[in-house]
């Protein structure tokens, strides 16, 4: 991956509410949250007018920190890597956008991604600042992502991950496992773990169910359907590792290899695959599916 432009801005801006602190301006209280953002930085954001209140006026560094006070601002990264696999529109109306996602591209900004992230691709091809997406998937992996397009219906959507009436079907390559029954369920306690971005299983009230079924049992790679029945992070990547057989391209699972950001190696072969459920405002049943496939150069995208 090479550098994009420098400093290339969010189309929309992040939120933060002013927790308390004995901050006596608005600049000061900034720099001590975010400490590794300098002052220069914030002096330049503010001149610039990327310093916002709750109605999208700007903001002076010498306001006073108030309380409760809801501010905008909009992150930006210098040399941001560009991301060259593109993403594909499935579906779209007034109300939703589905998205199928190549490996590698973050759904909403964080760390060193504003502009190469999905959400911000689809905001300027859609022209739609509105879009919110309704659920995540790791950077690395691919396939499918819904959007919320309208703010008014968002609830709606939202309340189909909610109450888990919606359908999530998942592929993945991973090593065979020729000693197991399949079909199988895994149950166990998903928490936080060593270091803070990875998860682990612990003893207590399972947390995490997912249904593992194979598709191709041939060599010693198999090809694998999960279907993860509740939605905790890295759910997918834990249970096959657990398993003894994590997804090939997984450097979270079950060690930690690199520095666990996501680096710039083989993709992970995991694949949303399939979503499912009953549209909430009409009653229409929608599946949607990915037009991608693992095992290629780049986890098979084109």
């Amino acid at each position: 991956m090479v550098p994009s432009d420098p400093i290339p801005v969010a189309p929309t801006p992040s939120r933060l509410q002013l927790p308390p602190g004995d901050w006596a301006t608005l600049l000061d209280g900034l720099c001590a949250r975010f400490p590794r953002i300098g002052r220069a930085q914030w002096l330049d954001r503010f001149a610039r007018g990327r310093v916002l209140d709750a109605q999208g006026r700007a903001l002076a560094p010498t306001r006073a920190w108030q309380v409760g006070l809801e501010i905008q601002y909009f992150r930006e990264v210098a040399a941001e890597p560009s991301i060259p696999f593109q993403e594909a529109v499935v579906y779209q109306d007034a109300h939703l956008l589905v998205a199928d996602k190549p490996h590698f591209l973050p759904v909403t900004p964080a760390g060193a991604y504003v502009q190469q992230t999905l959400l911000a691709r689809l905001v300027a091809r859609t022209g739609n600042t509105a879009l919110v997406p309704l659920h995540r998937l790791d950077r690395l992996t691919a396939g499918l992502v819904l959007f919320s397009a309208r703010p008014d219906s968002r609830d709606a959507y939202q309340r189909l991950f909610r109450e888990r009436r919606i359908t999530k079907t998942y592929q993945a390559l991973a090593p065979a496992l020729p000693g197991l029954d399949f079909p199988l369920e895994r149950h166990s306690r998903l928490v936080p773990g060593e270091p803070f971005f990875r998860m682990a299983e612990a003893p207590g009230q399972p947390n995490a169910q997912t249904r593992i079924e194979v598709i191709d049992a041939a060599g010693p790679v198999w090809h694998y359907r999960l279907h993860p029945h509740t939605g905790r992070k890295h759910q997918l990547r834990v249970h096959m590792a657990a398993l003894g057989a994590p997804i090939l391209g997984d450097d979270l699972y079950p060690q930690l290899r690199g520095d666990g950001q996501d680096g710039d190696g083989p993709p992970l072969q995991l694949l949303a695959q399939a979503l499912a459920f009953d549209d909430p405002l009409t009653g229409q049943p929608r599946r949607f599916s990915s037009g991608l496939a693992l095992g290629g150069p780049e986890g098979g995208e084109g």
